[in-house]
């Protein structure tokens, strides 16, 4: 009996102590989330690209940089064969030359239709005054007839004369009309040859800009990525030389889960750390969340993790920095960037110091 009592006693601890163990984890389990103050996910450096492209079509006739130069903003780093386009350029001034020698015939042509015309106004005048006088002459004319002092034959001859000289007054005023369309149509002239003036102008000024397009500069400071093309090759407009890299626009890309990207503000403090230097954290800071979730790429997370919709998050590093360790920027290199959710909480101990002078040596 006292060997049942004492199995019984063992069943019911073991009862109680499981009863015990299992209302403690279900006490741990209703306790909430502790909050996360940071988030982390890896990536690479990367920089933003900028291609060197023409602007026409033609023969690439140098390039001046190789790839792994550093550049500056307006560095003249190709150029292409201008050879046919001084050649239109000539043609275009020698246009203008001759359209303004055309302007200024057209100009004397004009002055003389107006001579022309103050002579045609000028008969006008002559042939009106023998017209009045002829018709005073019929007056005259009349009156001795009628006191019998000449023949009305005289008054027939009058009359003749007064008809002739009033045609010889619309003759007259007919060359004047002919004198006025001259002088429109010399005038009409002048301003066609102004107006190939400006047209051969234009041209030879969209010429030139052709010529200036043809220096490919550089519009940022950055570094040479790519030749894509080498000199003595033919390029269609819009055909890439160069492609630079922009050492002042220097960032990595993370993918976090929804829970994490939410809590992220823009311009919120960042640190990344590189493999290739985990005793040194580069300071960044927050500047692009995506406004739609994605599912992470194959070479950032596991399987599992690609399975889950995540927000590409965009860390950049401060522009002064870049600039103070120019030569030291290489992008492509992988690393850890960590993102602070909660402004207040301090960065971990376990993240190693800040870049400076010294330790980015």
């Amino acid at each position: 009996m006292a060997s049942k009592a004492s199995k019984w006693w063992g069943i019911s601890i073991i009862v109680i102590a499981a009863i015990g163990i299992g209302f403690f984890a279900w006490k741990h389990m209703q306790k909430p989330d502790e909050v996360v103050a940071f988030a982390s996910g890896n990536g690479r450096i990367e920089a933003t690209e900028v291609n060197i492209s023409t602007k026409q079509s033609g023969r690439l006739k140098e390039i001046m940089v190789r790839e792994g130069d550093d550049v500056q903003a307006g560095q003249l780093v190709a150029r292409m064969d201008t050879a046919a386009l001084e050649a239109s350029l000539h043609q275009a001034e020698a246009q203008i030359k001759q359209a303004r020698h055309s302007a200024a015939a057209a100009s004397a042509g004009v002055s003389q239709r107006k001579s022309e015309k103050l002579a045609a106004e000028a008969l006008v005048a002559q042939r009106e005054s023998q017209s009045a006088l002829a018709e005073k002459d019929i007056q005259r004319t009349q009156q001795l007839i009628d006191k019998g002092f000449v023949s009305p034959q005289k008054l027939d001859i009058d009359k003749s004369n007064q008809k002739s000289a009033a045609a010889a007054v619309i003759a007259a005023k007919s060359q004047v009309l002919e004198a006025q369309s001259a002088v429109e149509a010399a005038k009409a002239a002048v301003m066609q040859s102004l107006s190939a003036i400006e047209a051969a102008t234009a041209a030879a000024e969209k010429i030139r800009e052709d010529i200036r397009d043809a220096s490919l500069t550089s519009p940022i400071n950055g570094r040479v990525l790519y030749r894509l093309a080498e000199p003595g090759e033919i390029l269609g407009a819009g055909g890439n030389v160069l492609t630079l890299l922009d050492i002042t626009d220097v960032y990595m890309t993370i993918f976090l889960p929804t829970s994490q990207a939410g809590r992220v503000s823009i311009d919120a403090e960042a640190r990344i750390v590189l493999d290739a230097r985990p005793d040194i954290s580069i300071p960044a800071r927050v500047t692009f969340v995506s406004p739609e979730a994605q599912f992470t790429p194959k070479a950032v997370e596991t399987r599992t993790e690609r399975e889950k919709l995540m927000f590409r998050i965009k860390v950049k590093i401060p522009q002064d920095l870049l600039k103070e360790y120019a030569k030291r920027v290489k992008t492509g290199l992988p690393g850890v960037a960590y993102v602070r959710l909660d402004p207040n909480a301090p960065w971990p101990d376990t993240l190693p110091p800040l870049v400076n002078a010294q330790n980015a040596k």
